[in-house]
């Protein structure tokens, strides 16, 4: 006998309402399952299909943020005269890796030192001092270049080494006269092209502005590829004279420190302009095969023990330049660098004054560039600095319209004092910080022709240029704490 159990009517409609729902509420919950499912992989790969993270370079200026710079590319050609190895050179520049730090700090502590023309005849007319020897000179690359490439930390240094706003806004206003003034193939004036556009150059670096700049980008690859292609075209050598006259020594030291720098922000930030390397480490050897036997420099590079410190400053300079370059092995220059002190050494006057050549009585202005040798190359607290600091502090004066200003001596000082910093580097401030402001002109500009140091319009607005940059360009030290 089977048993069958029998739902009643009621029941059974129950039984078949509650599948229902649940089968209704099955299929709910899978289309909210797919759906959920499905925005999902929208938020992981739509993205990756659609989105292209930006590429950022940033200067770590050693503050509590970095400062981001837009990625920049330039495409564009600079023509080569029919005499040039090839018909042209491409500017190409990007940055090839997106760090946060594109500037390491290079190892130094204070600045090159300046350095100087000679006579009136070694230039022509403008570039001494009429007679025996001019003075002046530039900064160079500090210890810190990501220092003057941060807005912020450029003006908080500006003002506690005693500038203020108006000293930033003269150097921007110099930087575009200069920018203005520039030939369509990347030089500057119609003489002595490689040693102006060397000026031009280290004005701008000294701003931090690369080709990588917004504003004067283009301006400053095109200087960078001018004195290339010079090099190029004379296996290294960085003038626009005969090689066989005296003016393409002082051509070539300012040309090659301007190439230096330019290598160092360049390999740096992951720019390639083609070539500059390979001419660079050209143009250093040139100068290391140039030092005499005795540690200094002379026209036409010439053999011997004498040395004509208004052309050996330039070479110092341009390979302190080069030291920071990594394209040589690190210890490469210091044999020359210890024969060009010695040689200094020698130069020096018992009152601390060195000279144009071996005489220290002649055109004494110089000391300024002999200090800064000292200096940059580790004997920032010898005698030989102290003394010459000494020299400086008891002679020092700066009316522009007076024979005082002349800023080939000036800006030798202007570096010398402000690594050594103090009470002696905030006397010279007050002398000639104003001074410059008050005698720039409109157009950005400095017309100073009543003084010995000629009516050279381009070099003088660079010389002023270069002393308003000082405030940041270098870091203010102690004597002993000068490297």
């Amino acid at each position: 006998m089977s048993i069958h159990a029998h739902l009643s009517e009621e029941a059974e409609a129950k039984l078949h309402a509650q599948r229902r729902n649940s089968t209704i509420s099955s299929i709910f919950i899978s289309f909210l399952v797919i759906a959920l499912i499905g925005l999902m992989l929208a938020f992981i790969f739509l993205p990756s299909l659609f989105l292209e993270s930006p590429t950022i370079v940033t200067y770590n200026a050693g503050s509590q943020e970095d400062d981001e710079l837009q990625e920049k590319q330039i495409n564009t050609q600079i023509q080569r005269k029919p005499s040039a190895p090839s018909s042209s050179m491409a500017k190409v520049i990007a940055s090839s890796t997106p760090s946060t730090t594109a500037i390491p700090v290079p190892d130094m502590v204070v600045p090159d030192p300046s350095m100087d023309f000679g006579s009136g005849d070694d230039f022509g007319d403008g570039w001494g001092s009429g007679g025996d020897g001019g003075g002046g000179g530039f900064g160079n690359i500090p210890a810190s270049m990501r220092k003057r490439c941060s807005e912020d930390d450029r003006l908080a240094r500006l003002k506690a080494n005693g500038g203020n706003a108006k000293c930033e806004k003269a150097v921007m206003t110099s930087l575009r006269w200069l920018q203005k003034t520039q030939n369509e193939d990347g030089s500057w004036t119609g003489k002595d092209q490689a040693a102006m556009t060397g000026f031009a150059l280290l004005a701008f670096l000294g701003h931090c502005e690369t080709p990588l700049s917004e504003e004067f980008g283009d301006t400053v690859t095109a200087g960078i590829t001018y004195l290339v292609n010079i090099g190029l075209k004379n296996d290294g050598r960085l003038t626009v004279n005969d090689v066989k006259s005296n003016h393409w020594v002082y051509e070539h030291g300012i040309a090659t420190y301007a190439l230096a720098e330019s290598a160092t922000f360049c390999m740096q930030l992951g720019i390639d302009i083609p070539d500059l390397q390979e001419v660079t480490k050209l143009a250093g050897d040139i100068i290391v095969k140039g030092q005499g036997a005795g540690g200094g420099w002379v026209y036409r590079y010439a053999p011997g023990n004498s040395g004509d410190n208004s052309v050996g400053f330039w070479q110092i300079q341009a390979l302190k330049a080069c030291a920071h370059t990594a394209i040589w092995d690190d210890d490469y220059f210091k044999p020359t660098a210890k024969k060009a002190l010695a040689f200094l050494d020698r130069a020096q006057g018992a009152n601390g004054a060195i000279g144009y050549r071996e005489n220290p009585d002649r055109n004494p202005g110089l000391t300024g560039g002999g200090v800064l040798a000292f200096q940059m190359w580790d004997e920032g607290a010898s005698k030989n600095a102290r003394s010459g600091i000494k020299y400086i502090t008891a002679n020092m004066d700066f009316k522009w319209k007076e024979a005082s200003s002349n800023l080939y001596y000036q800006y030798y000082n202007a570096q010398a004092l402000i690594n050594y910093g103090g009470a002696n580097w905030d006397k010279y401030n007050k002398l000639f910080r104003d001074e410059l402001l008050d005698n720039q002109a409109k157009d950005g500009s400095w017309v100073h022709g009543k003084t010995p140091h000629g009516s050279n319009l381009h070099m003088n607005t660079c010389l002023a240029t270069f002393m308003l940059e000082v405030y940041y360009r270098f870091l203010p030290a102690t004597g002993a704490g000068t490297r």
